[in-house]
């Protein structure tokens, strides 16, 4: 989820009326920059390698504030753990189950599914998630 144009993190931070903190700046940062859902244990590696000290506690708060304001998804890849990535563009994900690589998937047509949801059954989808298990290309005999 590469973005070729990264914003003002400070900005995005005022318009959902937080905090600007150095460790919510180098969040946001950390997750336009990278093409992986994190987990937060790799979030604070990352914090720790620009000397920002936030302890799990504080990424987890981070994180939850986040996603409540709609800043990041919480995703669960058939793990013990959370991974979160920025919102933005819809995708899917591709997730290898020997290597653990996690790759984007952009190209289903998830609306079509959604409208016949909704004409069907008369339910209307306000999110959803789809994550595809199976072996990536570099891990198949």
């Amino acid at each position: 989820m590469n973005i070729s144009v990264i914003h003002d993190c400070r900005q995005e931070l005022r318009l959902v009326d937080l905090k600007v903190t150095p460790a919510r700046i180098a969040v946001l940062k950390l997750l336009e920059e990278t093409d992986q859902p994190l987990d937060v244990a790799a979030i604070i590696d990352s914090l720790e390698e620009q000397g920002i000290k936030a302890d799990q506690a504080t990424v987890f708060r981070i994180m939850n504030i986040f996603t409540d304001k709609g800043l990041t998804k919480q995703l669960q890849l058939n793990e013990s753990k959370f991974r979160y990535e920025k919102t933005g563009d819809e995708h899917h994900h591709l997730v290898c189950e020997r290597c653990g690589t996690i790759e984007d998937i952009s190209d289903c047509n998830i609306t079509d599914l959604e409208n016949d949801i909704r004409l069907k059954k008369g339910f209307l989808v306000k999110r959803h998630s789809l994550e595809f298990f199976g072996v990536c290309q570099s891990c198949q005999p």
